[in-house]
């Protein structure tokens, strides 16, 4: 029996040690590596008047000429609804149309010689002829808000105030897709005004001083413009500016234009 218990000691040791894990079976798990988002480099080449009652809900770059669209809060009397074409050496607004106080005018695009201009809450965007800016129709959306346009050349592309943005067909204006956007793996909410450039969305980020790039394809940020020295030299020139908001593109120069609601300036600027 003593010459038997070592043997079965010896069998249990040799057992306990076969099936234990080796380095090779176990699972290694790599930590997610946090998305790292380019910042962009520009530079500010130019300046042009903006008008102080302007509260910029939308700008776009269309034939050599700039066009805003603003809105009207119900605390800023001396704000109105309108869009129109910028008098770039006094900032003021050569307006073409306007809205009913009960509209609060939001972002506008150009396509198909027609202007879409979309309103706040109330679930309706008008539509426009671009040669005698007369009223020719109107489209509802299931979206709760209206906020910023661009357009692709194909498409009405919508934000919503959400990190959504909705793909409209601007021939029956029926929803044909949308992106969800993210930015380092998280929701980018509150996109406003919007402009397409060179295959990308660039988006303001409503209270943010920033714009984001955004990868069309996947959805993801994949470039942040800083902004906010522009932000800080409007409340220096204007205590009473609000939020950055408002971006165009003139592809025929590569330049991008840039402001904000009741910013004393819009600002001219080259991507490097």
């Amino acid at each position: 029996m003593k010459k038997i218990l070592p043997i079965l000691f010896l069998l249990t040791l040799v057992y306990s040690c076969s099936t234990e894990p080796k380095k090779s079976d176990v699972e290694t798990v790599t930590p997610k590596k946090e998305e790292l988002v380019q910042t962009l480099d520009y530079e500010i080449i130019g300046k042009i008047p903006h008008s102080l009652t302007s509260f910029t809900e939308g700008l776009l770059f269309h034939k050599n000429q700039l066009f805003e669209s603003t809105g009207s809060p119900e605390n800023l009397p001396d704000t109105k609804s309108v869009f129109g074409i910028i008098d770039t050496v006094t900032g003021s607004i050569n307006k073409k149309a306007e809205l009913d106080k009960k509209y609060f005018g939001e972002g506008i695009i150009i396509i198909n010689d027609k202007i879409y201009q979309l309103t706040y809450k109330n679930q309706i965007g008008f539509i426009y002829d671009t040669k005698t800016y007369k009223q020719i129709g109107q489209f509802s959306y299931k979206n709760k808000e209206g906020w910023g346009m661009t357009t692709d050349g194909t498409s009405i592309i919508m934000s919503d105030g959400t990190n959504i943005l909705t793909y409209m067909d601007p021939n029956t204006l029926k929803v044909t897709k949308t992106i969800n956007v993210t930015n380092a793996g998280y929701a980018e909410d509150y996109l406003n005004e919007l402009e397409f450039i060179k295959g990308y969305i660039y988006a303001n980020i409503w209270t943010k001083n920033y714009v984001v790039k955004i990868d069309i394809n996947s959805g993801k940020v994949v470039g942040v413009l800083d902004f906010s020295s522009l932000s800080e030299e409007a409340h220096t020139k204007n205590p009473d500016a609000d939020v950055l908001n408002g971006i165009a593109y003139d592809p025929a120069t590569d330049r991008m234009f840039a402001t904000g609601k009741l910013f004393p300036y819009i600002y001219v600027i080259k991507l490097k």
